[in-house]
C-alpha cells in the first residue's frame, strides 16, 4: 500500500493503538510493524488467528501467555560464542517453560484453536537445556552449589576455611589481652578479607597488615598475623570457585548454541502468539468483529461502520460501494462529517486487510482492493512553493496514473481552491476518468455540479451528511442516494438575517438554478417517502418473520408432547398388558386345577367364570391400547357367513359363522372362541383384490379349520414317523384356526417319541415356544406349544 496513504488515513495512529495491547516487545514491534495485503488467502488466514484469539479470551480467560523474556540479545550473544552470565541463561530457562507451557495448552486443545496449535507447534521443547539451567542457577541470578560436584566441594572447604577464621578472630577480640587494644569486640571484613578494628595508638601492639582506616583515623582495620595465611587459603578457594563456575557457564552457553536455531523459532512464535493476541484483545476494546470476505471483486458494505479512532458517542455510518454504483459523490455543509466518512471507509479497508476485526454492525463484508489511493486534507509546501490546490493537482495526478479496476480512490473536496466553476469542471473531469477506469471512488465536494453529473452518468450515486435545519447542527448521519444542499437561505433566517435580504438574495438565482433546486428538493421528498416505505416494509418482514418462526416452534412443541403422550400411554399400555397377563396366566392356572379334581358341572362353570374375566380384561387392555384403528367402516347392511370383520371392543378380527342371531345379533369365530356381537358393534375389514375369490376362499378354510380344530392333539400309540407327518399337518391347521397355544399329548413310555417331536419344534417357523406339561396338564406326557 502506498505509504503516503496510510499516513492520510491515519493508519499508524490505529497500529499504535493495537501495539499498546501487546504483552512483550515483539508482539510490540509486528504490531507497529503491520501492514495490509491484498493475498485473499493471506487476509482470511489472518482474519480467522484474529477470531480465534477472540475465542480464546472468551473461552479461556485465565489462560497465561507470560512468563517469557525477550532473549534476542542472549541468542545473538552466545551465537558469537560468548559465555552467558546467570542472569541471561535463567531468562533463556524462562522462555522455554513458557513455551512448553503454551505448546502444550493448545496441543491439549487442537480441536478448538486448530490454527493457533498450529502455530504453537513450531514452540522448541527442550526439557533437558531448560532442567540443567535452573538446576544450575538460583532465581536471583547465584550459581547453585549443585551446578557440579567440584563447585559444592569447594565451597564446603570456603565454609570451613572461613569457621576457623571467625573462630581465631573471635578469640581474639574475647581475650583480656587484646580487648583494651581494639575499638570493638567485633569481627569484619576489608578487601575480602577479615579484619578486627584497633585503636591507632595501639598499632604496634598488635601484629598483622592494615587494610583500611576510619574516616575519623582513630581506627585502623587490621588482618591479624594469626589468620594471614588462612586468608590466603580463602582467597585460592574464591578463586578457584569463579573458575569453576566460568566453566559451568561455558557449559550451559554450549548448550543454548547447540539449539539456536530452535530456540530462534520458538521465540518468533512467541511474538507472533503474542500479536494475534493483542488483535483480539483489540477486537474487544473496539467490540469489532470479523468482515464477511467475499471473492466476487473489490467492494465495500459497511453498515453501522464506525471510525476506530474516535471517542465518546460516535454516529455510525452506512457506507456502500461497488455493488449497486462505482462512484460515490459526497456533498454536504462543512463540519457535517464528509471527511470523517471518508477516512472511515478508507481505514476500515486496511484495517480488514491487515487482518484486525471492524468496528461495524453484523452483516457487514467486502472484497479485496488491490491499491489504496487517498487525497485528504491540505498538503501545500512552502518548500516546494505548492499551494493547497497544486498539491492535491500533483496527488491525483499520481493516483490517475496507477488506479486501476481494483483499486479504491478517496478524494476530499474534489475540485476546491481555485475558480469554482473551472474547479467543478475540472472534478467531473477526473471523476468520469476514474469511473472509466473501473476504480471504485469515493469523493467529497460543495460543488453542486457533481450533484447533476451523479444524476446523469450509470454507476454513480449521490449522497449526502445529514444537516438539522432546526438546531442548525450536522447529525453526521450519510444517506446515500440523497445529494446534500448548502441550506444557505434557511440558516441565514435562522441566524436573524431579515427575511427582505433572504428575499433579495433568492431573486439573483437564475432561472434554472432555482428549477435545479426544487427537482432536488422533490427528489428528496420521493426518496424520504420511498425510504419509509421500504422501513415499514422491513418492519412487517421482520413482524412476519417472527410470528412465523412462533408458530413453528409451538407446532414443533405440539409434536413434541404428542409425542410424549403417546409414549407415556404406549408406556401405561404395556404395564396394563404385563398386569392383564398376569391375571390371565392366574385364572389359566387357577381353571386348570379346578378342571383336574372338579366334576364336568364345576368344570363347565369354572371355564365360563374364566371366559367372563377374560372378557373383562380384554376389554380394559383395548381400551387403553395405543395405535391405529384398523381400515374399516361401520357395516351398511348385512354380513355373510365366512366374512371377514373387525371387533373393535376386543380390537381384533374375526369371522361371520352365522347372521341370524337374536335382536341383530351376528356371531362371530375369533380365534377359538364364539362371540355374539350386534351387528352395529362390527366393522368391515378392506379387502385386497384376489384373482378367483382366492380371499372368500382362504376365509372358508379358516373358518372351517375354526370350527372344526381341537386344541390338543393325541400322538399315543403311533411310531415317530406318522407322527411327525400328523404333528407338521396339525400345526399348519392350527395356525389357520388361530390358535395361540395347543397341547400334544404323546405319553410317557421310553421317551423316544416326546425326543422326536420336541426335535421337530425345535426351530419350526410356526412355534413360538413349547414346554412339558404341568402336574395338571399331563406332566411328562404331554408338550405345550405356544404358536407364533
Amino acid at each position: 500500500m502506498n505509504e503516503k496513504t496510510l499516513k492520510r488515513l491515519e493508519y499508524n495512529k490505529v497500529l499504535e493503538q493495537l501495539a499498546s495491547f501487546a504483552g512483550s516487545a515483539l508482539g510490540r514491534e509486528r504490531a507497529l510493524a503491520l501492514e495490509p495485503v491484498d493475498n485473499p488467502d493471506v487476509v482470511l488466514r489472518w482474519q480467522a488467528e484474529t477470531s480465534e484469539g477472540r475465542d480464546l479470551l472468551r473461552l479461556d480467560p485465565t489462560a497465561e501467555f507470560g512468563g517469557w523474556q525477550d532473549i534476542r540479545g542472549q541468542l545473538r550473544r552466545a551465537g558469537r560464542g560468548a559465555v552467558l552470565e546467570p542472569e541471561e541463561l535463567l531468562a533463556v530457562a524462562d522462555t522455554l517453560t513458557a513455551g512448553r507451557l503454551i505448546k502444550k495448552f493448545f496441543i491439549d486443545r487442537e480441536e478448538r484453536y486448530p490454527l493457533l496449535g498450529k502455530r504453537a507447534f513450531t514452540l522448541a521443547s527442550l526439557p533437558e537445556v531448560e532442567q540443567e539451567i535452573k538446576k544450575a542457577v538460583l532465581p536471583g541470578g547465584a550459581v547453585a552449589d549443585a551446578a557440579s560436584p567440584e563447585l559444592a566441594r569447594i565451597r564446603r572447604r570456603m565454609l570451613n576455611v572461613q569457621a576457623r577464621i571467625r573462630e581465631q578472630l573471635e578469640y581474639i577480640t574475647r581475650s583480656p589481652d587484646y580487648q583494651k587494644y581494639l575499638q570493638d569486640p567485633i569481627v569484619t571484613v576489608r578487601e575480602g578479607r577479615y579484619v578486627v578494628p584497633v585503636k591507632i595508638e595501639y598499632r604496634a601492639q598488635v601484629r598483622g597488615m592494615v587494610h583500611d582506616q576510619s574516616a575519623s583515623g582513630a581506627t585502623l582495620f587490621v588482618e591479624p598475623a594469626a589468620v594471614m595465611e588462612k586468608n590466603n587459603e580463602l582467597k585460592r578457594l574464591e578463586l578457584t570457585e569463579k573458575e569453576e563456575i566460568r566453566r559451568i557457564l561455558l557449559r550451559l552457553s554450549e548448550a543454548v548454541t547447540r539449539n539456536i536455531e530452535v530456540i530462534s523459532v520458538s521465540l518468533d512464535t512467541l511474538g507472533e502468539i503474542d500479536f494475534i493476541l493483542a488483535k483480539a484483545r483489540y477486537s474487544r476494546e473496539l467490540d469489532a468483529w470479523a468482515p464477511v470476505l467475499q471473492g466476487k471483486g473489490p467492494f465495500m458494505d459497511f453498515r453501522q461502520g464506525r471510525h476506530p479512532l474516535l471517542k465518546g458517542a460516535v454516529v455510525p455510518v452506512n457506507i456502500t460501494l461497488g455493488t449497486g454504483f462505482d462512484t460515490l459523490v459526497i456533498t454536504g455543509p462543512n463540519t457535517g462529517g464528509k471527511t470523517v466518512t471518508l477516512k472511515t471507509a478508507g481505514l476500515l479497508v486496511l484495517m480488514a486487510q491487515s487482518g484486525l476485526h471492524l468496528p461495524v454492525g453484523e452483516g457487514s463484508g467486502m472484497g479485496i482492493f488491490k491499491q489504496v489511493f487517498a487525497d485528504i486534507g491540505d498538503e501545500q509546501s512552502i518548500e516546494q512553493s505548492l499551494s493547497t490546490f497544486s498539491s492535491h493537482l500533483t496527488n491525483i495526478v499520481d493516483i490517475i496514473r496507477l488506479a486501476g479496476r481494483e483499486s479504491l480512490v478517496l478524494l476530499d473536496e474534489l475540485g476546491a481552491g481555485t475558480d469554482p466553476t473551472e474547479g467543478a469542471a475540472l472534478a467531473q473531469a477526473i471523476l468520469e476518468k476514474l469511473h472509466a477506469s473501473g476504480a471504485k471512488t469515493v469523493a467529497t465536494t460543495h460543488h453542486s455540479e457533481l450533484k447533476n453529473f451523479a444524476y446523469s452518468r450509470e454507476r454513480v450515486e449521490n449522497a449526502s451528511v445529514e444537516f438539522d435545519v432546526v438546531t442548525l447542527r450536522p447529525t453526521y448521519r450519510l444517506l446515500i442516494g440523497k445529494p446534500g444542499r448548502s441550506n444557505a437561505f434557511e440558516i441565514a433566517a435562522k441566524l436573524g438575517l431579515p427575511a427582505a435580504i433572504v428575499a433579495r438574495a433568492k431573486e439573483f438565482l437564475t432561472v434554472e438554478q432555482v428549477q435545479a433546486a426544487e427537482l432536488m428538493r422533490n427528489l428528496e421528498r420521493a426518496q424520504q417517502v420511498a425510504e419509509e416505505e421500504r422501513n415499514r416494509a422491513a418492519i412487517l418482514r421482520e413482524e412476519a418473520r417472527l410470528l412465523k418462526e412462533k408458530y413453528e416452534n409451538m407446532e414443533a412443541d405440539l409434536a413434541r408432547r404428542q409425542e410424549s403422550v403417546l409414549a407415556r400411554a404406549g408406556e401405561e399400555a404395556g404395564n396394563l398388558v404385563r398386569s392383564a397377563r398376569q391375571e390371565a396366566e392366574a385364572v389359566v392356572k387357577e381353571l386348570r386345577e379346578k378342571l383336574a379334581g372338579d366334576a364336568a358341572r364345576a368344570r363347565e362353570s369354572a371355564i365360563q367364570e374364566a371366559r367372563e374375566r377374560l372378557k373383562k380384561l380384554d376389554r380394559k387392555v383395548n381400551r387403553v391400547r395405543p395405535g391405529k384403528a384398523v381400515p374399516a367402516g361401520k357395516i351398511p347392511g348385512a354380513v355373510l357367513p365366512g366374512e371377514e370383520v373387525f371387533l373393535p371392543e376386543f380390537n381384533r378380527r374375526g369371522y361371520v359363522v352365522d347372521c341370524a342371531g337374536p335382536g341383530g345379533e351376528v356371531q362371530v369365530q375369533v380365534g377359538i372362541m364364539k362371540v355374539s356381537v350386534p351387528l352395529e358393534d362390527l366393522r368391515r375389514v378392506e379387502k385386497s383384490t384376489a384373482p378367483d375369490g382366492g380371499q372368500d376362499k382362504t376365509a372358508g378354510v379358516m373358518l372351517d379349520k375354526a370350527r372344526e380344530i381341537s386344541t390338543e392333539l393325541d400322538l399315543r400309540g403311533r411310531y415317530a414317523e406318522e407322527a411327525l407327518l400328523e404333528v407338521e399337518k396339525y400345526l399348519d391347521d392350527a395356525c389357520l384356526a388361530g390358535l395361540n397355544r395347543i397341547r400334544l399329548i404323546h405319553g410317557k413310555g421310553t421317551g423316544s417319541l416326546r425326543s422326536a417331536v420336541h426335535k421337530q419344534l425345535k426351530g419350526h417357523r410356526r412355534v413360538k415356544s413349547f414346554r412339558l406339561g404341568e402336574p395338571g396338564e399331563g406332566g411328562l406326557g404331554v408338550t405345550v406349544v405356544e404358536l407364533s
